[in-house]
């Protein structure tokens, strides 16, 4: 009966030692293998592995992360004081430095919230405040102000702690409470006198157009006008040559055709019309025609 608890404690042993003599390496991690507290050897590669029973291993997560901390107040060159709200992506560069020097996450974004906003105090301290919110792109230089941070605590970062900080980037920025009010002001103000400048360039380009409109008008009407002219005198010749040409054939039967023109033009029943007897008008009524027979020829 002694000799079974022996085996099976013995096969329970054997179990335990092969479990913790295999090591799983995923995709996501690093796993360190430790000796008594020391680290040993360095996973990076996922598969499987197999080490003494007696090591212990410490897995890292090796994707990207993100701290997020609470915005902070900081202070420009021109001692105004601006809210920033950041947020860091960082991983871990350099496994066995990071465990000898950090050990945790927790402790990672400790040291990270130092670094990061050290430079971020440095690097706003040595610029004005239009350089973050100005609109102008030769003034504004915002990405270049972060851009700056993020390279310097990458440096810090990595020969420190084995930490890799990939971006340093800002969610919001915005004036303190005691002063936004003032700077709101101001950007209405800027706004304003951009509409200003805007509607006056639209009102002028706006006369530009009406004038250029009213001269090509003015143009097309006086061309049209001297055309019309030009075909209207032309048509009165023409008129005058035709009437001229048959009062040369016929004078007197012309005068006759024109006459009952004139005629047919103001006599209506409506029409009442008060002349001497000896008017030339009604000499076709009251005298009868003036064209005279000529004797037949013989």
């Amino acid at each position: 009966m002694k000799r079974r608890w022996i085996i099976l404690i013995v096969l329970i042993l054997a179990v335990v030692a092969a479990v913790r003599s295999f090591i799983f390496v995923d995709e996501t991690e690093v796993v360190i293998v430790t000796q008594f507290g020391r680290p040993v050897r360095t996973l990076e590669t996922a598969g499987l592995y197999v080490k003494p029973p007696y090591q212990s291993l410490i897995r890292i997560d090796r994707r990207l992360q993100i701290y997020n901390p609470r915005p902070s107040e900081f202070l420009t060159s021109e001692k105004k004081n601006v809210d920033l709200d950041a947020f860091v992506c960082w991983r871990v560069g350099e496994p066995r430095r990071f465990i000898e020097a950090v050990n945790e996450f927790t402790g990672a974004e400790a040291r990270i919230h130092d670094i990061v906003w050290s430079e971020l105090a440095a690097e706003i301290g040595r610029s004005p405040l239009d350089a973050m919110l100005s609109v102008d792109p030769k003034v504004h230089r915002l990405d270049e102000i972060m851009k700056t941070v993020a390279g310097r605590c990458a440096a810090r970062s990595r020969s420190a702690y084995g930490i890799d900080i990939v971006d340093v980037r800002l969610k919001r920025i915005a004036p303190p409470a005691q002063v936004r009010d003032s700077v709101f002001q101001r950007m209405r103000a800027e706004r304003a006198r951009m509409v200003r400048r805007y509607r006056a360039e639209g009102e002028e380009e706006a006369m530009k157009i009406r004038a250029a409109a009213d001269k090509e008008r003015t143009i097309l009407l006086a061309d049209a006008y001297a055309k019309a002219e030009q075909m209207r005198g032309e048509g009165e010749a023409e008129a005058t040559r035709i009437y001229s040409e048959a009062h040369k054939q016929d004078p007197k039967f012309y005068e006759l055709l024109r006459t009952l023109e004139a005629y047919r033009k103001f006599l209506d029943e409506k029409t009442t019309i008060l002349l001497s007897a000896d008017s030339d008008l009604l000499k076709f009524l009251t005298r009868g025609s003036m064209l005279e027979d000529k004797p037949a020829t013989k």
